[in-house]
């Protein structure tokens, strides 16, 4: 066999997980993988459905490859992931020129799917979205020294404005033996930072070991002598106890950078949006955070124009911002999902929604900038991975930083391309951080 294929993965982190696994799947049944689906035999696009923007992205793309189709630059269509999930029924009716879809149950069976789209049949595959979650190798498309550890899949939440549960299923741990031969084989492959990752990795293990395993995930991955940085992405407020404060606090292998997504801090728009705990409890958990580990960089997402935000809800988050001083925010306008119940709730037009965010991106602006210039004169650890030709510089990331969302830090060195290196920071420029490595 000498078909080629190309992969095009959208969306989140987990999402590329599952590309990772497929481009495995595809690699070892022979299949030749190409960078661009221009002239392949056939194209795969894991794509997301999450909110409004990921649908059209996804969408967009899928008519892209349906023109090169059209045009005899492409033979087949695969179509995988949160798309195909969300609208199993409509999709291959809407789209005809998909050759097959499979969903989130199925990535496993994608070469079987490519199999039968070259013998001239269409494919249909969606597997039971609540089973365990499939064991399966993969090909590391990040680096070049960390990857992503995948360590639960779905969510049990039901957050109102959210379509995740319905999409991707109820909350499934990995066995913590998997997580740990994962991490220690990646670790292997020089693997230096690992970012343990899922829906909320917080909840990790209580529907298989009845309790919150994830500072014993931690202690176990710690242990591997190669691993560097363990980051946590994903830690939802309600789910902190003091056992997982201490381990992040004193293991310090654990980065002290925290993901938190609270969306709001308004107490009613956070019971309306069926989010567990108020305000209080959020500013609460900040500050026991900020006390009990040192030089901690917080990180959330918010939403504005939920249902329920007036302005004086929405002066209330402002006020947040300014006293919590979080380092880094992505901020999103409200979008109704479809199926969803806040869909259903009466909220502002999005034209608000969006002016509002783009108040909180300038509102954050300045902390952010207040904390690049805070880290003049210091001495950070950065993972280096990469060299910028233009600017002459080799740039990485500080515990500060997670890929693809935060800034970077540029500095003049040799070259430690996938090392962690110490950096004299000397000066800031647009949310990035300049040095010079010792």
């Amino acid at each position: 066999m000498n078909r080629t294929v190309a992969l095009i993965s959208l969306g989140c982190a987990k999402n590329l997980v599952n590309s990772e696994q497929m481009l495995y799947l595809l690699t070892e049944a022979g299949y030749r993988l190409v960078p661009s689906p221009d002239g392949a035999d056939a194209v795969v696009i894991n794509t997301c459905g999450f909110i409004d923007a990921a649908k059209s992205e996804a969408i967009d793309t899928i008519l892209e490859m349906a023109q090169l189709k059209k045009d005899g630059s492409l033979s087949k269509i695969i179509v995988t992931g949160c798309l195909p999930q969300r609208y199993r029924d409509e999709i291959m009716s809407e789209l005809p020129e998909i050759d097959a879809v499979l969903g989130v149950g199925s990535f496993g069976r994608i070469v079987e799917a490519l199999d039968e789209v070259f013998r001239g049949g269409t494919v249909s595959f969606f597997g039971d979205q609540n089973a365990p979650v499939e064991e399966l190798p993969r090909v590391v498309s990040t680096g070049p020294s960390w990857a992503y550890l995948r360590i639960a899949e779905g969510c049990n939440n039901f957050c109102a404005f959210c379509a995740i549960p319905y999409i991707r299923g109820r909350y499934r741990s990995r066995d913590i033996d998997s997580v740990v031969d994962e991490a220690r084989e990646l670790a292997e492959h020089g693997v230096k930072e690992l970012i343990v990752i899922a829906q909320d990795i917080t909840k990790y293990g209580t529907d298989l070991y009845g309790r919150r395993m994830l500072a014993e995930l931690c202690r176990r991955i710690s242990k591997i002598p190669s691993v560097q940085w363990i980051r946590l992405h994903y830690t939802y407020p309600d789910q902190f106890d003091d056992e997982l404060i201490d381990e992040i606090a004193r293991n310090p292998k654990i980065v002290k950078y925290l993901d938190i997504p609270i969306q709001h801090i308004n107490s009613g728009i956070l019971k309306t949006m069926n989010r567990h705990g108020t305000g209080d409890d959020i500013r609460r958990l900040f500050g026991t955070l900020r006390d009990r580990i040192p030089g901690l960089v917080l990180r959330t997402s918010l939403i504005t124009g939920l249902p329920g935000e007036g302005e004086s809800e929405f002066e209330e988050l402002c006020e947040f911002l300014r006293e919590a001083r979080i380092e880094r925010v992505g901020v999103f306008p409200f979008s109704p999902e479809e199926g969803t119940p806040a869909a259903r709730m009466e909220h502002v037009d999005y034209e608000t929604a969006q002016r509002r965010a783009e108040l909180i991106l300038d509102l954050q602006a300045q902390i952010m900038d207040e904390f690049c210039d805070a880290q003049i004169g210091k001495v950070l650890d950065v993972l280096c991975e990469g060299f910028d030709e233009e600017q002459g510089l080799y740039f990485g990331r500080s515990y500060a930083d997670s890929p693809d969302i935060d800034g970077q830090v540029f500095f003049e060195g040799s070259n430690h391309i996938g090392d962690i290196v110490s950096v004299d920071i000397t000066d800031t420029i647009d949310g990035n951080l300049f040095g010079i490595c010792r």
